[in-house]
């Protein structure tokens, strides 16, 4: 029996992909192993983290690493490294920032909400988010005319969470951070590149462990090394509240052994195949309409689109209510739930559990959804 089913908690069908609300990713059995032995045995944990630091390093392309607790502490370490450098005065006095340069650039469209907010990352780190342009609109005019003697930093925001289209490219990001001399952070969080933003000349890159990788609650930072190496300090700050334990890093550096071993080509074949037949059953019940799409932020992840229809006789919030009330509850995916639009993820459904949602959605259909 599942360990938060002796606990009275109710079982969980995620199709709704690696979230944080859910738990983020179910390990592999060796992830869980090296878990388990590093929390029984001790170590010294700055040689560990230079260890970590290399090794992802190669897996990276960059120059040094250092794990952190996640993506989102990520940011506020690459922030403070950025605003405190390795002064450690300065370090111990963030996130006060008063009297040093502090400001962070950031496209208007990347200031967004992914759980907690971007701009409140930054802040954390002892930054002052200045946002560039407008929600939809972002042309590197706006960010060059952003730049102020207090600049420190530009930012950017590699996620689905952030505005698609009319926003200024990471490219023309980085030709102005160094035309500046300005370093260029990269949230990065549930990439599944991790050599993509450092080839491109990023300076600080910040991935979850726990999300594309498959590791536990776990993320790092990857780049320049001087840039990183100030990281590493603000663990002597800020940092200290959102330190990485010694098992996180070894159930991270064991995930991404694995993850580096994996065809990933051939694993999104076989999920948007797995998809395609989804949509096929979907498409028999009466009131939606399924087709198979890829990920908005470009992706190789291939996800069923649900579209509720009037004839359903419900909208897609109410669906997704009635999916998640049961037990086991199910978790769509429903950053569109707006437009009457919800997907299913196929990349942490365990095998057959396609069945049992679309025998729910049967259900519910059918007015029995209450129960």
């Amino acid at each position: 029996m599942s360990v938060f089913a002796q606990w009275g908690l109710r079982r969980v069908i995620n199709a709704s992909g690696k979230m944080t609300a859910l738990g983020s990713s179910a390990v592999a059995p060796e992830v869980a192993s090296a878990l388990a032995a590093a929390a029984s045995e001790y170590v010294i944990m700055d040689e560990l983290l230079r260890f970590a630091g290399e090794r992802i390093a190669r897996a990276t392309g960059a120059e040094f690493a250092v794990p952190t607790m996640g993506a989102a502490a990520g940011i506020v370490l690459s922030v403070a490294a950025c605003v405190a450098g390795k002064d450690p005065v300065a370090i111990e006095s963030l996130p006060d920032s008063r009297g040093r340069p502090n400001e962070v650039v950031l496209p208007k469209g990347h200031s967004v909400h992914f759980g907690g907010a971007i701009t409140q990352m930054i802040r954390l780190g002892g930054g002052m988010p200045v946002e560039a342009g407008h929600a939809n609109l972002v042309l590197a005019e706006h960010v060059e005319h952003s730049i102020t003697p207090r600049t420190v930093a530009l930012f950017y925001c590699k996620s689905h969470h952030a505005v698609q289209k009319g926003m200024v490219s990471l490219p023309e990001i980085i030709e102005i951070g160094k035309r500046h001399g300005l370093p260029v952070i990269v949230d990065a969080a549930a990439e599944e590149d991790l050599k993509k933003y450092v080839a491109m000349g990023a300076d600080l890159v910040c991935y979850s462990g726990g999300k594309a990788i498959g590791g536990p609650t776990s993320g790092f930072i990857c780049g320049r090394r001087d840039l990183v190496e100030a990281c590493v300090l603000q663990y002597r700050g800020v940092g200290r509240a959102m330190k990485v334990s010694k098992e996180a890093i070894a159930g991270l550096l064991t995930a991404l052994e694995l993850y580096e071993k994996r065809d990933h080509k051939a694993e999104a074949r076989r999920d948007r195949e797995r998809m395609e037949r989804l949509v096929e059953r979907l498409n028999t019940l009466p009131g939606l309409r399924a087709r198979v799409t890829q990920d908005e932020a470009g992706r190789e992840i291939y996800r069923a689109r649900i579209e509720v229809l009037p004839e359903s006789g419900l909208d897609a919030r109410q669906i997704i209510a009635h999916l998640e009330a049961g037990d086991p509850a199910i978790f769509t995916r429903n950053h569109y739930a707006n437009v009457g639009i919800l997907h299913i993820d196929p990349r942490t459904l365990l095998p057959g559990q396609e069945d049992l949602i679309v025998e729910r959605l049967r259900e519910i259909l059918k007015g029995r959804g209450q129960e």
